[in-house]
C-alpha cells in the first residue's frame, strides 16, 4: 500500500526515480595509442553488404490456358480501374493502364484508356505524345495522324507536337503533307526556331525559292537583327551577293536604331570585307560609329580598329585609334557627367582630329552639365570649359559672333549675386579689345563692376584706360574702386602714384591724407611707407618728420623707430646735425622701450644693435662709446648638478647683463652656451 501511495498512477504506479533514464558513465580512454589492427571504411561497408537479407520477390506466374489468361486480365483491369477511381488525376496511372492494354494487344481497349485520360487532362502534352507514339509504333498511321491533328489543334503553342507530327509525315515521304502542316504552324507565328526548321525542311528538298519566300515572311514576323543576318547569310551561301547586300541594306533601314544594331553593322561590314569591298566596309563602319551610342559600340570599335590595321593607311589607323579613345571617353562621361577632367581630355582628343562640328558638339554637351550646387569650389573646373570653348571659337574656328555669344551665355549663367569669376569678365573684355570694339569692352567691364566688383577687374580696367591715356576715366575708376573698398591700401597708393606721375603733387598728398584718415586699412604700413617715400622724393623733409611724428603717435613699433632714425641720418642737411637728430631718435626709442615697454627686451637689444651699426657707419662723427655701455653683457656661470649617486658635474649657463640690471637668466641643461634675454 505504501508503494502504491508513493507511486504515480499516470506512470503505472512507478516512482519518478524508477522512470529516470540512467546512462552509463563515459569511460575515460587512458591509452590513446592506435590499435594494432585498423578497420577501414571499405571493410565496414563490405560487412554491412554481406549481412543484408535477401530481397523477397514474388514467385513467377505461368499462364497455361485461356481461362487463366482471362482471369489474369480481369484481375489486372479491376486493379487498374480501382486505382483510377482512387487517383483519377494521376496521369502516370492512366499511362501504365494504356500501355498494359497495348502489351495485351488489345488496341481498342488501349485507345479507350487514352481517350479517357485525355478527358481528364487534355492540356497535358505528354499524354498526346505517348498516345501518338503508341499508334505509330504499331503502324496505325491514320490513327496517329488523327491524334497529331487533334493535338496541334488543341495545343498549337506546344512546338514539340508540331515537330513530331511533321517528322512522322516526312518519314512517310509525305512532303506535301509536311509542308501543309508547316504552313498551319506558321499561321500561329511561332518562335525563330520554328521558321528555321521550315526553311531547313525546304532546303533538304532543294526548294531554294520556297526557302527565300519563307525567309521574307520570317523577317516580317520576327524583325530582329539575328533574323536579317540569317537571311543575308542564306543568300550569300547560295552565291547571291547582290541579294545579300540588298537584305543588309533593308535591315539597316529598318533597324538602324535597334539595340542590337551594332551586331548588324558588324555583320554587314564583314560581308563587304569578304566581297573585297573595303571602301564599302569602311563607310559602313564609319556610318555605324556615327549613329550608334558609344556605350553600345565596344565590339564595333574593336572590329573597326582591326579592319583599319589590315586594310587602312596610316591616317585610317590613327582615325580608328581615335575612335577607340573616343569610346573610352564617352564611357567615362556617361558614368559621371560632372567629371570635367574627362570632358577636357575628350575635347582635347576631338581638337586633335579637327572636326569642327564634333568639337562644338562635345563642348555643348560638356557645358550643359552645370554643377548642382551654387558654391564656387564646384564651379572652378567647370568654368574652364566655357573659357576653352570661347578661345577655340576665336582662335581655331575664327567665328567672332559665336565667340561673343559663348561669353554672353557664360556670364548670364554665373550667379553673380553669390559668386563670380573675374577671369571671365576680363577675357570677354580683352576679346572685344582684340576686335577693336572699345565700347563693347567698356560695357563688359562696366557690367562687371556693377554686378560683381573685384580687385582684378578694377586693376585691369584702370590699366586699359591708362594705356589709352584716359586720365579722367582712371580717376573715376579709382574713385569707384575706393568707394567699393576704402580699406584697400594698394588702391590708395596706386591712385596717389597716378597723380604724382601727372605732377599733381597736391592731389597726391590729399589722397594720401584721405587714405591714412580711414578708420580701417588692410596694410597700413605699406601706405605710410608710400606716403613717407613720396614726401622724401619731393624733398619735403619737414613734412616727412611730421609724418613720422604722426606715425609714432599711432604705433611705437621697432621698425618705425629704426626707419625714422635712418631718415634723420640720411637727410640732405648738415652731416653733424643729421647725426644728432638720429641719436635723438634712438634715445627716444630706447627710453620708450625701457620705461613704457620693459617686457620687450629683445626689441631693445635689436634697437641697440642698429644704433651701434649706425654709429660705426658715421665714421669720425660716430661715437661707439655712447652705445657700448648700454649693450647687454654676457655673464658665464657654472651650476653644480647632483645625481642619485652624488655629485655628477657642472653645466655652463650664460646670462646677459645690462649695464644697470640683470635682464634675465635661463638654465640650459647639457648645453655649453646659451644667449637669452
Amino acid at each position: 500500500m505504501a508503494s502504491n501511495r508513493d507511486g504515480d498512477p499516470s506512470l503505472g504506479y512507478l516512482t519518478r526515480k524508477d522512470t529516470e533514464v540512467k546512462l552509463p558513465r563515459p569511460t575515460r580512454v587512458k591509452n590513446k595509442t592506435p590499435a594494432p589492427i585498423q578497420i577501414t571504411a571499405e571493410q565496414i561497408l563490405r560487412e554491412a553488404r554481406e549481412r543484408q537479407e535477401a530481397e523477397i520477390r514474388p514467385p513467377k506466374q505461368k499462364i497455361t490456358d485461356s481461362t487463366e489468361l482471362a482471369d489474369y486480365r480481369l484481375r489486372k483491369r479491376k486493379e487498374f480501374e480501382d486505382l483510377i477511381r482512387r487517383v483519377r488525376w494521376n496521369i502516370s496511372v492512366w499511362i501504365k493502364y494504356a500501355q498494359w492494354e497495348e502489351s495485351q494487344k488489345d488496341f481498342n481497349r488501349a485507345r479507350s484508356v487514352w481517350e479517357r485520360a485525355l478527358e481528364v487532362d487534355y492540356r497535358n502534352h505528354t499524354l498526346w505524345l505517348k498516345y501518338a507514339e503508341v499508334e505509330m509504333k504499331n503502324k496505325f498511321i491514320n490513327h496517329a495522324r488523327n491524334v497529331w491533328d487533334r493535338a496541334v489543334t488543341l495545343l498549337p503553342r506546344i512546338d514539340q507536337l508540331w515537330y513530331k507530327y511533321i517528322h512522322m509525315e516526312e518519314m512517310l515521304g509525305n512532303v506535301a503533307g509536311a509542308r501543309q502542316i508547316f504552313e498551319r504552324w506558321m499561321g500561329w507565328m511561332p518562335d525563330q526556331q520554328g521558321w528555321l526548321s521550315y526553311i531547313k525542311f525546304e532546303l533538304r528538298y532543294n526548294e531554294v525559292e520556297r526557302a527565300r519566300g519563307i525567309f521574307e515572311r520570317f523577317v516580317q514576323c520576327h524583325p530582329k537583327v539575328s533574323a536579317w543576318i540569317r537571311y543575308a547569310k542564306f543568300e550569300m551561301k547560295n552565291g547571291e551577293v547582290a541579294r545579300a547586300r540588298n537584305v543588309y541594306e533593308r535591315a539597316v533601314e529598318k533597324l538602324a536604331d535597334d539595340e542590337e544594331a551594332e551586331m548588324l553593322f558588324v555583320a554587314f561590314a564583314e560581308f563587304e570585307e569578304r566581297c573585297k569591298e573595303t571602301e564599302r566596309a569602311r563607310c559602313i563602319y564609319k556610318f555605324a560609329l556615327d549613329h550608334i551610342p558609344k556605350g553600345r559600340a565596344e565590339d564595333l570599335y574593336r572590329k573597326f580598329v582591326a579592319f583599319e590595321k589590315q586594310y587602312g593607311d596610316k591616317e585610317g589607323i590613327e582615325d580608328a585609334i581615335v575612335g577607340k579613345r573616343r569610346f573610352q571617353y564617352e564611357d567615362e562621361v556617361r558614368k559621371n557627367p560632372l567629371n570635367y577632367d574627362a570632358w577636357f581630355d575628350y575635347i582635347r582628343l576631338e581638337e586633335s582630329v579637327g572636326n569642327k562640328k564634333r568639337i562644338r558638339e562635345v563642348y555643348e554637351r560638356g557645358i550643359a552639365n552645370v554643377p548642382p550646387a551654387q558654391e564656387k569650389r564646384y564651379w572652378q573646373r567647370y568654368i574652364y570649359l566655357w573659357i576653352n570653348y570661347a578661345l577655340y571659337e576665336e582662335l581655331d574656328a575664327e567665328d567672332i559672333e559665336r565667340t561673343r555669344e559663348v561669353y554672353r551665355e557664360c556670364l548670364n549663367l554665373i550667379p553673380h549675386e553669390i559668386f563670380s569669376f573675374a577671369k571671365i569678365w576680363l577675357l570677354a573684355a580683352q576679346f572685344e579689345i582684340r576686335q577693336l570694339n572699345l565700347k563693347g569692352a567698356r560695357q563688359v567691364l562696366g557690367n562687371a563692376i556693377g554686378k560683381a566688383p573685384k580687385d582684378k577687374i578694377f586693376k585691369k580696367y584702370i590699366e586699359i584706360e591708362l594705356q589709352l591715356g584716359n586720365i579722367d576715366r582712371c580717376r573715376k575708376l579709382y574713385e569707384k574702386y575706393l568707394e567699393w573698398s576704402p580699406e584697400n591700401c594698394y588702391a590708395w597708393s596706386k591712385y596717389a602714384e597716378l597723380e604724382r606721375s601727372l605732377s599733381e603733387t597736391e592731389r597726391a598728398r590729399s589722397i594720401f591724407e584721405l587714405a591714412i584718415a580711414q578708420p580701417a586699412l588692410d596694410m597700413p604700413e605699406l601706405l605710410w611707407k608710400a606716403y613717407i617715400d613720396f614726401e622724401i622724393s619731393e624733398g619735403e623733409y619737414d613734412r616727412t618728420r611730421e609724418l613720422y611724428k604722426r606715425l609714432l603717435d599711432r604705433t611705437k613699433h621697432l621698425k618705425v623707430w629704426i626707419s625714422c632714425a635712418k631718415f634723420e641720418a640720411s637727410a640732405v642737411e648738415e652731416q653733424k646735425l643729421c647725426v644728432q637728430n638720429a641719436r635723438r631718435v634712438f634715445e627716444k626709442a630706447l627710453n620708450y622701450f625701457r620705461m613704457s615697454a620693459p617686457e620687450l627686451k629683445e626689441e631693445r637689444a635689436m634697437l641697440l644693435d642698429e644704433w651701434l651699426d649706425m654709429e660705426k657707419s658715421f665714421g669720425q662723427l660716430g661715437d661707439v662709446s655712447l652705445v657700448e655701455p648700454k649693450l647687454p653683457k654676457k655673464l658665464k656661470k657654472r651650476k653644480q648638478i647632483a645625481s642619485e649617486d652624488g655629485l655628477a658635474g657642472y653645466v655652463n649657463q650664460l646670462v646677459l647683463l645690462s649695464s644697470v640690471i640683470v635682464l634675465s637668466f635661463l638654465i640650459i641643461t647639457m648645453m655649453p652656451k646659451a644667449a637669452v634675454f
